[in-house]
């Protein structure tokens, strides 16, 4: 393998006509420095550690760097994207690449305690055993205790690699035994060449998603791929101009919370009924028995809990991302009002911009700005959503 990480004998890929890097890096786009970094990790074992942190803004694609890392590590060629210790580790199912991806508002104690224990194993069929926790921002802070000692006293071919939005969202124990990778967001053309190449979307199609998304590659594929996220976007776009009084302020954020709440139901049905019949399957029970034994009961009862929790999660995130497509549209109208020259991200909703461009003053607009931002923060802090848009909503009022 060279020392920039690319496999001998394999397709080399070059990001732009740059540096030559193995394939598996293909997907991490605009993050050209920490590929760079990554790939000498892998090529150079004087450059490796245990314990690793990957950060940057939603949709950077932190956790995606982290798997093509961890393919990386298991591949015999340094990662040639093509071989059954990439394709597994891409995908999860790697034996010894354990992801953590949290369905619930956090990670407990319980939970960390269990990746402990299987960090002191040796690796079974891989070279490194990989835990790779995509949430590292949602461990309480008894779960980040637990998980001191295994940082602390590394097993020997573990790697422990940590996803969060920023430093500062992981406890500083945790953050002073790991090495920092820091993503940036890739820009709209480098995610609209990606929805391109590997999705197969229409060039037009795929700056809009891209622009529409503010770079956040999972959100502009599913803009590119799902009508319905196309259309619920607007009608969150749309809401700006109808919120008059009082009324309508609290129809606005009741309209937001359902958004979300749909948004969710239709993601979870099919999964959970899947994930139902899965473990019934597994437990021997009659799918179509009208009463279960008490301990089947006590199964479904455990995954209800767990699917409810996911759920909750799930509409806390969609109100969030909802939030930041509010948000992008008093931007543009701040845009045009001063005359910034600066590119719109909602350009296809210009109609909508201009009107609260010629509604708001510019100090206005940066009002309801901040009473978005507020508003997120509040969710994030457990607050009830839909009261924190109840207060939002009054602040993004319309002028008489």
């Amino acid at each position: 393998m060279s020392a920039t990480g690319a496999p001998a004998g394999g397709t080399a890929y070059a990001p732009a006509g740059g540096t030559a890097y193995a394939p598996v890096w293909r997907d991490i786009v605009g993050q050209e420095p920490v590929v760079a970094l990554l790939s000498h990790a892998v090529a150079d074992p004087a450059a490796m550690t245990h314990a690793w942190l990957f950060t940057g803004p939603p949709g950077s694609g932190r956790s995606n760097a982290a798997r093509a890392f961890a393919a990386a590590l298991q591949c015999p060629q340094g990662g040639c994207g093509t071989c059954r210790e990439c394709r597994t580790a891409l995908d999860g199912t790697h034996a010894d690449v354990d992801v953590v991806a949290t369905e619930g508002l956090s990670i407990k104690v319980e939970q960390a305690r269990e990746l402990v224990q299987l960090a002191a194993l040796r690796p079974s069929v891989g070279r490194h055993r990989v835990i790779l926790v995509e949430d590292a921002d949602r461990l309480t802070e008894r779960a980040a205790d637990a998980l001191l000692k295994a940082l602390e006293e590394p097993a020997a071919r573990t790697v422990w690699m940590l996803c969060a939005p920023s430093v500062e969202d992981v406890i500083i124990t945790i953050r002073s035994r790991s090495r920092q990778v820091r993503l940036r967001t890739p820009s709209t053309e480098a995610v609209a060449g990606l929805l391109e190449r590997r999705d197969g979307v229409d060039p037009a199609m795929a700056r809009y998603a891209a622009r529409a998304a503010q770079s956040h590659i999972g959100l502009a594929r599913r803009l590119a791929r799902d009508e319905h996220a196309r259309i619920r976007r607007h009608d969150v776009l749309a809401l700006a101009t109808r919120i008059r009084g009082v009324g309508d302020a609290v129809d606005a954020a009741a309209d937001l919370h359902t958004i979300a709440t749909e948004e969710s139901q239709a993601a979870s049905a099919e999964r959970d009924a899947t994930e139902r019949a899965r473990l019934l399957e597994v437990l021997g029970a009659d799918p179509g028995a009208r009463t279960q034994p008490p301990h089947i009961r006590g199964q479904l009862s455990a995954l209800e809990r767990e699917q409810k929790a996911r759920a909750t999660r799930f509409v806390r995130d969609m109100i969030d991302r909802s939030l930041v497509d509010l948000f992008s549209i008093y931007r543009d109208a701040l845009v045009v009002a001063t005359g910034a020259g600066s590119a719109l991200v909602n350009e296809d909703s210009r109609t909508i911009v201009e009107q609260l461009a010629r509604s708001f003053s510019p100090e206005r607009l940066l009002v309801a700005m901040e009473s978005i931002g507020t508003a997120r923060e509040r969710i994030g802090a457990n607050v009830s959503p839909l009261l924190a848009l109840e207060a939002m909503a009054l602040d993004l009022r319309l002028p008489h």
